[in-house]
């Protein structure tokens, strides 16, 4: 008879699956792709047989069977992949799998069912379909572009510290100003002023990064299109080591690296990413990364302004500090979207560290008022 502890054990590896089933299920409904569409579906089927060995275990123990439900996290994830694509979530769902196979791997069942074999695959399976036969040159390119998501950041992260680094920044100014009481306007004007300065500041920072960035990889691509030009058999004959280095037989990664070097666009796509570690169509705008970085830090940035604007003294400084603890706490709580932490936990974290910050300004503020005759 199951125990308490592992009837409660095995609840928790079911929801996961659960949410493993919709997650795949979802993307591979999302997916244009006909061949990465089916692999979603392959890896869902495979989470709908682990389902079935918790399913078992708990009708064992006599628990009546649970309401199988995706988690709010996973419903939120999917969300996000509907309406900003799939690349969105990605980093998330990877992070997931890779651990997974080490929680399975205390658990004997789970091991003598080969789950966390499974999870492994699933991990894995983004570099893997580099190597899958009969995928198109377009293809490849778009699963390397995916695959080097799951490396990096992502969206969801930029936007939430973004977001994060205007709100902390700001409040602490306007509290600091705001402790040393030089009326209504001068905090106003002080508040505005570190959301404009810090919001121009992060776009300037993010226009330079980007545009140095992209230049350095244009003057690359360049030089990588010329050599495809002037010598292609020593360019394939490269593209065919590559692949055979990463377990392809020899025969397959010739007939493969020919394949893409018929199409000189494919060819150079293929080459940028394998030989110089680039992803052509994610060198990114730097207008569009500017404009990002001004609107998400002033986003944040004006939370702890707006009461002011509408009220002053005590009962701004009040409301200026409720606002952006709901802030905090939002930011803190959205950020365990990436890593299953416990929002409530994260959330409060978030909002404790942000209001000490405040309170330390509102007090430097006070002090440097006094002292200074203010």
């Amino acid at each position: 008879m199951a125990t308490p502890a592992e009837i409660a054990r095995y609840q928790g590896y079911l929801q996961g699956e659960v949410d493993g089933v919709f997650y795949y299920r979802t993307l591979a409904a999302l997916e244009p792709d006909a061949q990465l569409a089916g692999i979603y579906e392959r890896m869902a089927s495979m989470e709908d047989r682990h389902l079935e060995l918790w399913r078992r275990q708990l009708a064992e123990a006599g628990v009546p069977p649970p309401r199988e439900r995706p988690s709010r996290r996973a419903r939120i994830l999917m969300w996000l992949a509907r309406r900003l694509g799939p690349d969105t979530v990605l980093p998330v769902i990877k992070a997931m799998e890779t651990g997974a196979d080490q929680t399975y791997m205390a658990e004997p069942l789970a091991v003598a069912e080969h789950l966390p074999a499974d999870e492994r695959t699933h991990a894995r399976i983004a570099t893997a379909l580099t190597s899958t036969r009969g995928l198109s040159g377009s293809a490849i390119g778009r699963i390397e572009s995916r695959h080097r998501s799951l490396g990096g950041g992502n969206a969801l992260r930029a936007a939430v510290l973004g977001a994060n680094d205007g709100l902390t920044s700001n409040l602490a100014l306007v509290m600091g100003v705001a402790g040393a009481s030089p009326g209504n306007a001068t905090v106003l004007l002080a508040g505005v002023a570190g959301l404009l300065a810090g919001a121009f500041s992060m776009a300037l920072g993010e226009w330079i990064s980007v545009t140095s960035s992209r230049e350095a990889a244009e003057a690359q691509l360049a030089a990588e299109a010329e050599e495809i030009l002037l010598q292609p058999a020593e360019e394939q004959e490269e593209l065919a080591l590559i692949y055979q280095a990463k377990g392809l037989p020899e025969a397959q990664a010739q007939e493969l690296a020919a394949r893409i070097m018929a199409n000189p666009e494919t060819a150079l796509a293929t080459l940028a990413r394998e030989e110089l570690g680039l992803v052509p169509e994610e060198l990114g705008s730097p207008w569009t990364a500017a404009f990002a970085s001004f609107v998400l830090f002033a986003v944040g940035a004006v939370l702890p302004v707006l009461p002011f604007f509408v009220t002053s003294g005590t009962a701004a400084i009040a409301a200026s500090a409720v606002l952006a603890g709901v802030g905090l706490f939002a930011l803190g709580a959205a950020i365990t979207l990436l890593t299953g932490r416990s929002a409530w936990y994260a959330g409060a974290r978030q909002l404790v560290l942000g209001l000490v910050v405040a309170a330390i300004t509102f007090g430097i503020g006070s002090l440097v008022g006094g002292v200074a005759g203010i």
